[in-house]
């Protein structure tokens, strides 16, 4: 059989650039050989692998299949050759050569035809929306922006592929195959995956033991209410259950599945621990109530096999093991084993109603009488007995309205959740809600309250009665005393006196807790399954695996049979039965306050197709069944609370790594755009300032110590935005963008420093930093102050780099930010330092013989950086770290200082003084940046002292007026000191220093001609004119001045804050305004220089 693949060739200059020859797939008789082409001389075929570009796209295509040529839209100087054999779908790709082939198959995972034309849009199908966890073979990939929008020529991704590494369509056919000849998995309908395992687990064994104490206590019409209150809080919950279960698509996991999709992992992680528990603990339950029904009818026929506790104990631990043996086998096993003791129990019932028609006279004496208006009346109202209340009695009966949900826990094996759940559960609450007030109707209409059995207890004259049973012919009236073994109050086996065939109750009764015993078997793995799959709590990911082909958690059922057995063999159910109801009550809770949540935060993406809920109508379900959790019994509804609580804290402490897209983020955007809405209708007031920073750090990785500094003061006071201008010679693509995104996003996140990333894309810094300026924020959400790393390798570069550089702070100054610099001695770019890894995940990380080297860019090095560019460089377009095969080399002591000054502000800084030169008033942004330090533990050892300029003959008044004024800010300092020098001429040697700093950017235009002098500075507009020189010669000398005043009186502060001199723009040339601030800040521990806005933001009023 022979394959060909045609493909469009890029021909000759005069020559249409797409040639394209048509699929011809094998068949008997072999296609003619092709024409030659002015693009393929020889006419010869491109190789399959050149399939393998980076176009992978998805479309439909009509049965018709290809046609020819012309009927798909080539254009007229293709040439082609007829189909042979018609292909089903078609897939477009392109290489890296710039050529483009049609790659031919039959399993719609490429390219199809879109209305009949040869165009890689593809019209809408359900399996681009499908998740990429869909079965194998079974997702398809939409075309991509980029492959429909780039350029032909554009390279191509690494992988070949535009959406990642997906099968082939060869792959895809024999994976299907296998699954289809494996056998797929059981999948149930409706009414056995649902309607049947509720009405099991609701009809409990409450209905043939408890059901008739309960009319006889609380009467027929309390009983109805009860059971109506019961029926309510479930039908709410069903009702809830029914709108997040047809929300999408419903995967295995059940109720925790339900909560943590829709109010994330916090809530979802910490419900489905204890649900999963629950359940086991229910096995248990079910099991023990079984093995005392066997053991009492064993004890009746006095076949005990030793006492009644320790054969309970073996009777139930062969039952679980025989329930063990049916769940391991299958699903299939399982449903056929719920069948059969569905049926059994609906014989029950029926016999026990079949039996209220058939009235015995024997039966008399034990107070059945068959149906009577009398006993109907005598019944309808309460009699509560033995300190029982109606709460009480509802405490009691509850429980058997709950097991709305074993349909819901394996919800992996229904055939279609969505609709199986809301028709299953709310029929399943229907038909049981109305069998258990039938059956409390028909007890309390032929059944008294007391009996006394004996058949002598006939009505006499000399005895005044008026109950029920007296106008029937039998006085029971000795039963007021206590004693009485028969009546509702006295026999919870009066269901067996009443039914026709009294074995077909108990049968009832086993066929009730096994199947109840049996559904909890299943779900508790199931739900855990699902809870370990998403890795919620590290180290129990054992428990995820599946066997077979309905994936069953083998481990799983045997961790729920250990912890059933050992409750069996514990036999104290007691205590533990409570806490277990309110595990139940705090999942439905859950369940409904997810449909009040999901609905109150607005996503557009809840929109369920059960129609048949209300907001508020959940919220209150959500309270009744917090009621309830308090009336069924308080101290277990407490347990229960904290338990939740404790794992919502764990869970939420761990932030797991997964994104469901759940209610809470829904809500908390609604909240961030209303809250940001309402701060931008409110004025800013000094009170309420915050230093908003903007900062210009590159990759956030490349200079830790500048972010670590600005997150001390901004950290949950104020905004803070990682700025990075990336001046690349190409933009990469949009896939490299998103990782870059991504690993700056978790690098940040692994640091704790609290901060969004920004990176814009242009030609060089200041136009980027324009950018940012001007556009990053969000109403009052926006930067007021920008802060840059000193440029510390400026004289060494290129003078365009410094133009920039001092542009940007005049843009900032221009657009009222306050603008804040860091200079520390050692630098802070270790960008070009090897093995700075941490932008990369542990999956991602390369093997430890080869070395990383991390450079902000390419091609070319970015402009913000501070540092000498990297020695290693590389061709990709935007890489954060590359791959170097060299052997690892030490470190110089140059890097080492650098490194480890990187980390200083991550450290206590002990005891010490942040030094404040307040020596302009710019509003008070440099008094307030080192009072917020102050306020963080890292920094609480430090003490502000404060040097302001002055006159020596005014010293002691300057600095009582500065106390005053720090006082009325109450701002704590340390100390005031006053300048009285600074205006004393710097040493001549320093005056010297700064002469040869400035010699190399001199323009010197005294020693050349005019015109010259201006082409020159024209060109170069950083050039330092003499007329400039001598104009700011008292400013130059100050910044000299500064400088050793800094040095005598600072030299051993943690930090010094300065104010920052300020240079007009068009006036100073940024050489001569880069000599002031290099003068003013060399040899000097780390140090701010710091200018505000000149707007107030300190005030002492209040």
């Amino acid at each position: 059989m022979s394959e060909r693949k045609p493909s469009i060739k890029t021909g000759s200059s005069s020559q249409s650039r797409f040639q394209v020859d048509v699929v011809t797939e094998g068949s008997s008789t072999p296609a003619p050989a092709p024409a030659s082409t002015p693009g393929s001389a020889d006419g010869s075929r491109a190789p399959p692998e050149e399939s393998k570009g980076r176009f992978k796209v998805v479309g439909f295509m009509d049965p018709g299949g290809l046609g020819t040529a012309t009927d798909i839209g080539h254009p007229p100087d293709v040439f082609h050759e007829p189909d042979t054999t018609r292909s089903d779908s078609v897939s477009l790709h392109s290489s890296g050569t710039g050529q483009t082939h049609f790659s031919d198959s039959h399993s719609n995972t490429y390219y199809m035809r879109t209305f009949g034309h040869n165009t890689i849009d593809a019209v809408p199908n359900i399996e681009f929306y499908r998740q990429t966890a869909a079965p194998f073979g079974e997702k398809l990939t939409r075309p991509s922006l980029s492959e429909l929008h780039d350029e032909l020529d554009k390279e191509p991704f690494e992988d070949g592929l535009a959406n990642g590494e997906e099968p082939s369509a060869a792959e895809e056919a024999a994976a299907l195959m296998a699954k289809e000849a494996k056998g797929g998995s059981v999948k149930f309908g409706w009414i056995k995956g649902v309607l049947v395992r509720c009405m099991l687990n609701i009809w409990g064994v409450m209905l043939f033991i408890r059901m008739s104490w309960i009319v006889g206590q609380a009467g027929i019409g309390l009983t109805i209410a009860i059971i109506l209150m019961a029926t309510t809080v479930t039908t709410i919950t069903g009702l809830s259950t029914s709108a997040i279960a047809t929300n999408g698509f419903v995967r295995g996991g059940g109720a925790y599945y339900l909560i943590s999709r829709s109010l994330g992992p916090e809530f979802g992680g910490s419900i489905g621990l204890i649900f999963a528990f629950a359940n086991a603990v229910a096995v248990a339950m079910y099991v023990v109530g079984f093995a005392e029904t066997v053991v009492e009818m064993l004890s009746d026929v006095d076949a005990l096999m030793t006492d009644e506790l320790n054969d309970v104990r073996i009777v139930g631990t062969l039952t679980v093991i025989l329930l063990l043996g049916i769940s391991v086998a299958g699903m299939e096993w399982e449903a056929k084993a719920q069948i059969v003791l569905l049926v059994i129990l609906l014989a029950a019932i029926a016999n026990y109603f079949l039996g209220t028609f058939i009235p015995v006279e024997n039966k008399e004496p034990k107070g059945f009488f068959g149906y009577h208006t009398a006993i109907l009346f005598e019944n309808f109202g309460p009699d509560f007995r033995d300190e029982e209340t109606f709460f009480s009695v509802f405490a009691i009966f509850f429980p058997a309205a709950t097991g709305i949900l074993a349909g819901a826990n394996i919800s992996g094996d229904l055939a279609d959740p969505q609709s199986a759940i809301p028709k299953g559960t709310l029929l399943a609450i229907l038909i049981t809600g109305i069998t258990y007030v039938a059956v409390a109707i028909s007890a309390g209409s032929c059944i008294v309250r007391d009996a006394t059995g004996d058949q002598n207890d006939t009505v006499s004259d000399t005895v005044n009665c008026t109950d029920a049973a007296c106008t029937l012919g039998y006085d029971f009236s000795i039963c007021k005393e206590g004693g009485c073994k028969f009546g509702l109050m006295n026999d919870f086996q009066v269901m067996s006196l009443v039914s026709s065939f009294g074995p077909l109750i108990s049968a009832g009764i086993f066929s009730a807790t096994l199947s109840s015993a049996l559904a909890s078997l299943v779900s508790a793995p199931k739900v855990f399954q699902a809870l370990c799959k998403d890795n919620i709590y590290p180290g129990l990911g054992i428990f995820a695996k599946g066997y077979g082909k309905n994936n069953e958690p083998l481990r799983g059922y045997v961790l729920t049979f250990c912890i059933g057995l050992a409750f069996i063999l514990i036999g104290e159910l007691n205590i533990i039965a409570p806490i277990i109801s309110n595990f139940f009550l705090a999942s439905y809770a859950l369940i409904n306050f997810s449909v009040f949540h999901a609905s109150l935060a607005n996503s557009p993406g809840w929109r369920p197709s059960f129609k048949y809920y209300n907001m508020w109508v959940s919220l209150a379900g959500a309270i009744l069944c917090c009621v309830v959790m308090f009336v069924i019994n308080w101290w277990a509804a407490l347990v229960t609370l904290l338990i939740i609580l404790a794992l919502y804290i764990y869970v939420s402490y761990k932030k797991p790594d997964v994104n469901w897209g759940s209610s809470t983020q829904a809500l908390i955007y609604n909240q961030a755009l209303t809250h940001c809405l309402n701060l931008s209708s409110v004025e800013d007031h000094v009170k309420n300032f915050r230093p908003q920073c903007l900062v210009l750090a590159g990759y956030p990785n490349s200079r830790p110590a500048l972010l670590q500094l600005v997150h001390s003061f901004t950290k949950d006071v104020s905004l803070m935005v990682c700025g990075h201008v990336r001046t690349v010679a190409r933009r990469p693509n949009f896939k490299d963008l998103t990782q870059d995104y991504v690993r700056c996003r978790r690098w940040l996140l692994k640091k704790r420093i609290k901060a969004f990333y920004a990176p814009v894309f242009a030609d060089n810094l200041r136009h980027g930093a324009q950018l940012l300026l001007q556009a990053v924020g969000l109403g009052r959400l926006k930067p007021n102050t920008l802060v840059m790393g000193f440029k510390n390798n400026w004289s060494d570069g290129n003078m365009r780099d410094v133009e920039n550089y001092i542009n940007t702070i005049h843009d900032a100054f221009d657009l009222q930010f306050g603008v804040v610099i860091l200079r520390l001695m050692d630098g802070l770019d270790i960008s070009h330092i090897p093995g700075q890894d941490e932008l990369l995940s542990p999956s991602e990380k390369p093997p430890k013989e080869s070395k990383d080297v991390l450079i902000p860019v390419s091609a070319a090095k970015d402009s913000d950086s501070d540092s000498c560019p990297s020695k290693t460089h590389s061709n990709q377009s935007s890489p954060l770290i590359i791959r170097a095969t060299e052997t690892k080399c030490p470190l110089s002591l140059t890097d080492q200082r650098l490194l480890e000054s990187s980390q200083m502000f991550k450290k206590k800084q002990g005891k010490g003084t942040i030094d404040v030169w307040w020596l302009f008033d710019d509003g008070g942004l440099t008094l307030l940046i080192p009072y917020l330090l102050t306020t963080r533990s890292k920094w609480g050892d430090c003490r502000i002292r404060v040097f302001i300029g002055g006159k020596i003959n005014r010293i002691d008044h300057d600095r009582r007026a500065m106390a005053t004024l720090l006082s009325r800010f109450r701002i704590d300092f340390s100390d005031i000191n006053v300048l009285g020098d600074i205006n004393v001429k710097p040493k001549k040697h320093n005056k010297l220093s700064f002469k040869e700093l400035i010699e190399p950017y001199r323009l010197r235009e005294d020693d050349m001609e005019q015109e010259a002098a201006e082409r020159l500075k024209a060109q170069e507009p950083w050039r330092i004119t003499d007329n400039e020189l001598e104009l700011y010669k008292a400013k130059t000398n100050r910044q000299i001045r500064l400088n050793e005043l800094l040095r005598e009186h600072s030299n051993t502060a943690k930090l010094i804050v300065v104010s920052m001199p300020l240079a007009r723009k068009g006036t100073v040339s940024s050489a001569l305004y880069m000599c002031w601030l290099e003068t003013l800040s060399k040899d000097l521990p780390p140090l701010l220089l710091v200018r505000g806005n000149h707007q107030s933001v300190l005030t002492f009023y209040s």
